[in-house]
């Protein structure tokens, strides 16, 4: 029978990979060792529960290839590829124990490129579908972009040219590295507080795009509406974009989908309450959700004490 909830359910094709449905489980820190038992079980869980697309936590790039083995994460792809759900690694970026954008020396900005570019290939020959450089949220790529944090006068500062280059680095030399078929995604958040405006936002995943991203991950959102501060990149680029902000709630969801401002549709603190939230949904079952109540007592409670994160409506 037709349901109002479909869209959610639409599959998509990104490059080679299919994705069953429109469902994202986003990058989520869990305080779990990602290639141990208790970090396979929280993966494999979510992938059993029905998304159509999993992105795993951020890591480190300087740790691909030395604490963390292609081998092991080969691990984690087949318990999640054994559900029919393609996988993708976020990556962080090295800091060198520097503080800020600011104080790296080119050195280490042109190290933090190889490094983005060794992980890619680690993962690859490990069997992930792609990668996602963590681009958002005040880290360090995304202070590069920020000119109120960004006090760099050499090439990645000033301009806005200047200001993109490190993240179009990255994306280049992962391409070059990785081949045509591998993933990229990028995460990037429309900070106004930060010193820079949508418009310099979308000129830059326009520019990603044409360097060779394939989904672009906008997050967080603001509160007005279900993926509003994806809707003008999904107007303006020719690729998928997913979108965030009460996407919990399935009719929200299908809105986001239906009106257009988004392509996909990333459900965090929801999952982490049901990862069996999309089979629910797309069975029916939805008084059987156990449903997010926003309290943040196990999740980023958890976060804060060092433990890895639960639900406290479980």
């Amino acid at each position: 029978m037709p349901s109002r909830y479909d869209p959610l359910f639409e599959p998509i094709s990104i490059r080679h990979v299919r994705l069953k449905n429109r469902i994202v489980v986003p990058p989520m820190r869990t305080n779990r060792d990602i290639v141990g038992d208790d970090g396979l079980a929280w993966y494999q869980n979510l992938a059993k529960g029905g998304a159509g697309l999993i992105i795993v936590e951020a890591v480190g790039v300087e740790r691909f290839g030395s604490s963390i083995a292609a081998e092991e994460l080969a691990r984690l792809a087949e318990v999640v590829h054994e559900q029919d759900v393609p996988i993708v690694m976020q990556l962080f970026a090295a800091s060198f124990g520097c503080g800020s954008a600011s104080d790296l020396s080119i050195d280490e900005v042109q190290s933090n490129v190889r490094l983005f570019g060794h992980a890619a290939t680690v993962c690859r020959q490990a069997g992930f579908d792609g990668v996602e450089p963590h681009g958002a949220h005040g880290f360090m790529l995304n202070q590069f972009f920020s000119p109120s944090e960004n006090r760099r006068t050499d090439r990645y500062g000033g301009a806005l040219q200047n200001r993109m280059r490190l993240g179009l680095d990255i994306v280049r030399e992962v391409r070059q590295r990785t081949g045509p078929d591998f993933l990229i995604f990028y995460r990037h958040t429309p900070r106004q507080e930060a010193g820079y405006g949508m418009d310099e936002s979308v000129v830059f995943a326009q520019r990603l795009v044409e360097t060779g991203i394939d989904v672009m991950d906008i997050s967080p959102a603001s509160e007005k509406a279900p993926a509003d501060l994806a809707a003008p990149f999904k107007r303006a680029l020719s690729v998928p974009v997913i979108g965030v902000n009460g996407m919990d709630d399935p009719d929200c969801a299908v809105e986001a989908l239906v009106q257009a401002r988004c392509d996909l549709v990333g459900i965090g603190r929801g999952l982490i309450a049901d990862a069996h939230w999309p089979n629910k949904v797309r069975e029916g079952r939805l008084e059987e959700i156990v449903r997010c109540v926003k309290c943040n007592e196990k999740c980023y409670g958890n976060l804060d004490k060092g433990i890895p994160i639960a639900c406290a409506q479980w």
